[in-house]
């Protein structure tokens, strides 16, 4: 005789949601990885003597350090994908913001 297995649905489910939070945790870090790193551009202008307004990449970075901070001080877990996807804007925030001023 076979036996047959329960497969309980609300537990399918919460494997299925976790599955996709953390698709959607990774596609959003490259996303996010990737908008820092155009700030790449904006430094090599700031360099060749054209420089860009430094407010935007100055909030970007404050904006990016407070939610490093966030990740970081969760209680239970630190959120791994935001402090990824986030500290690099630190950096090339304040690098962007910085080359501003360079002539």
């Amino acid at each position: 005789m076979k036996k047959t297995v329960q497969v309980n649905p609300d537990l399918q489910q919460q494997k299925r949601q976790a599955m996709q939070r953390r698709l959607t945790g990774r596609v959003a870090t490259v996303a996010c990885l990737l908008m820092y790193s155009s700030y790449v551009g904006q430094v090599s202008t700031n360099l060749a003597g054209k420089p860009v307004s430094p407010v935007q990449p100055l909030f970007a970075a404050i904006n990016a350090l407070l939610w490093v901070i966030y990740g970081w001080s969760k209680p239970h877990q630190k959120d791994w994908p935001v402090i990824i996807a986030n500290f690099p804007g630190i950096i090339f925030g304040m690098l962007t913001a910085g080359t501003a001023f360079v002539n």
